[in-house]
């Protein structure tokens, strides 16, 4: 059974830091690209950062370059978003993906607020 789970999402302050995980089980993780996306209410949901398999490339949207990170660890199965210097337009639901095409698998997705 396929499962990933996302955690630590919640409440920041603007300028606050938050690190999120996706832990998976039930697919060779190593082999899969991970991605991040985020979904704002009203609007569509949309890439934010991705990281690839072997050697670990990495892609930003540019709402992100310089504030946000992504990395995973192979040996558990997770991938990480570091995310710095918040921002009001950052809130949204951010959903963890695992992608080897045609094969797509999303996570339940997890709030993020940014507000004082």
């Amino acid at each position: 059974q396929v499962q990933l789970v996302e955690s630590g999402g919640g409440l920041v302050q603007p300028g606050g830091s938050l690190r999120l995980s996706c832990a998976t089980s039930g697919f060779t993780f190593s082999s899969y690209a991970m991605q991040w996306y985020r979904q704002a209410p009203g609007k569509e949901r949309e890439l934010v950062a991705g990281i690839g398999t072997i050697g670990g490339s990495t892609l930003y949207a540019d709402f992100v370059k310089g504030r946000f990170t992504i990395s995973r660890d192979d040996a558990k199965s997770t991938v990480y978003l570091q995310m710095n210097r918040l921002e009001p337009a950052d809130t949204a639901a951010y959903y963890c993906n695992a992608v080897r095409t045609p094969v797509r698998y999303w996570g339940q997705g997890i709030q993020v607020t940014v507000s004082s």
